[in-house]
Order: C-alpha cells, then sequence, then structure tokens
C-alpha cells in the first residue's frame, strides 16, 4: 500500500510543475473593458464611426420616451370622465381650465381646442378639434422614423469599415512568409469582421426602439383621434338639449 502511494505522490509531483508551467504560458482572459477596447482597437476608426451613430439612436431613443411616455403622456379614461362630468353639468370653462393644467399634453391640447369652441355650433368644434389634431399628432411622432435610418447608416458604415480592413490585410499577405499568411488572413478577417458585427448589432438596437416607439406613437394618436370624437358627439347632444344632461345638472 505503501509503495502505491509513493508512486502516486512522485506522479503527482511530476506534473505539478509541467501544469504550472502551461498556465504561464497560456494567454491571460481579458477582462470585460479590455474585451471592449481590443475589440475597438481591432476594428479601426470605421468602429469609432459606429459609435457616434450609436450615441446618435440611443439619444433619439431616451428622448422619444422620456417625451412620449412622461411628457405627453396623460390616463386619459380618468381625465375624459372628468372632462365629461364638467361638460354635462354646464361647467365648461372649468373644463378648459382642467385641460390647461396639462400644458404638454397632445391630448389635453385637443380637448380644450374643442371645448373653448362649445358655444359657437358643432362645425366650428369640427373643424378646431381637426384643427388640433393636426397641428399636435406630428409631434408624437416626430423623429422616430430617424431610429430607421440610423439603423441603415451604421450597417453600411460597418460593411465599408469591413470591405478596408479586408483591403488591408490582403495587401499585407503580400509581404510575409507563405506559412505564416494562413494565420495573418484569418486573424485580419477575424478583426475585419468586428465592424460588421458592431454594425448588426446597432441596427437591431435601432429596429427594437422604431418598433416599440412606433406602436406606441401610434396608440396615442388614435386615442386622441377616439376622445376627440367623443367630445364632439357630447357637445353635439349637450347643444340638442339632451335630457341625460339636464337630469345630470339637476343633480
Amino acid at each position: 500500500m505503501i509503495p502505491m502511494m509513493s508512486e502516486l505522490l512522485d506522479v503527482v509531483l511530476t506534473q505539478v510543475p509541467a501544469a504550472a508551467e502551461a498556465v504561464k504560458a497560456a494567454p491571460a482572459k481579458l477582462g470585460v473593458v479590455d474585451s471592449t477596447i481590443k475589440f475597438f482597437k481591432d476594428g479601426g476608426p470605421f468602429m469609432f464611426v459606429n459609435l457616434f451613430w450609436l450615441a446618435a439612436a440611443l439619444a433619439v431613443a431616451l428622448e422619444r420616451i422620456v417625451t412620449l411616455m412622461f411628457r405627453y403622456n396623460l390616463n386619459a379614461p380618468p381625465f375624459m370622465e372628468q372632462v365629461t362630468k364638467l361638460v354635462m353639468t354646464g361647467n365648461v370653462d372649468r373644463a378648459v381650465k382642467l385641460c390647461a393644467a396639462a400644458p404638454h399634453s397632445p391630448l389635453a391640447k385637443v380637448i380644450r381646442a374643442g371645448l373653448t369652441r362649445a358655444n359657437r355650433g358643432e362645425i366650428e368644434v369640427a373643424k378646431a378639434v381637426e384643427e388640433a389634431l393636426v397641428e399636435n399628432s406630428p409631434h408624437v411622432g416626430a423623429r422616430i422614423p430617424w431610429l430607421w435610418s440610423l439603423a441603415n447608416i451604421a450597417t453600411l458604415v460597418g460593411l465599408v469599415g469591413t470591405i478596408f480592413g479586408l483591403i488591408g490585410t490582403f495587401q499585407a499577405l503580400g509581404n510575409v512568409p507563405a506559412e505564416q499568411k494562413q494565420a495573418l488572413l484569418s486573424d485580419g478577417i477575424s478583426k475585419a469582421m468586428n465592424n460588421t458585427a458592431f454594425a448588426l448589432s446597432i441596427a437591431v438596437l435601432c429596429i427594437i426602439f422604431h418598433l416599440f416607439l412606433t406602436s406606441y406613437a401610434k396608440s396615442m394618436v388614435e386615442t386622441m383621434e377616439l376622445q376627440a370624437l367623443k367630445l364632439e358627439n357630447l357637445l353635439a347632444r349637450k347643444a340638442a338639449g339632451d335630457t341625460q344632461i339636464d337630469e345630470a345638472r339637476a343633480a
């Protein structure tokens, strides 16, 4: 038993130095920051051009998200419920002030435009609401189409960077021995493809933001149009002396 343990110990002791030398010879793994820096340096100058387009896309997306979800956002059902109650009880002026309390909301602007013409007839109300819709709807979808254009620009810049990288690699092949050409070619192609990978990542991000923001903006515009139509019908019923309005006023 003891001789077997002695032989096993000798094997372990002989393997440990070899393993230590192998660890020393192996390249150290880079961290996330170092890997990112190496990724950009290997890709060449066009990587930094696309970095600018990435910053532009993120700026547009962030600005639209903040504007649509916080500055323009207004919970339509409870807002219109309050407006309806005030109109039905004859407090149109208070309804106008309620709309003025949300000065940045496109929905509030459209409703306010209709309420300010409430005493001028259905035609005037419809004209005011339509004008407000035409004026405020473009603000909801502003700059969102830029994201699609930025996706195309980033992709093309990435392809140009890849082509220039491949050209440089093939030019360098003529100055090296034959046994090194394969290694140099594979390394050059790998670095050149960094541009394509980065560009496609930017494009995917832009398309995702474009899809989300377009859907959100479309929903907001449709809500504005629906509530504007409801306001026109409400004011028309009020002008016609709807019995429900009279009962609500009496209550």
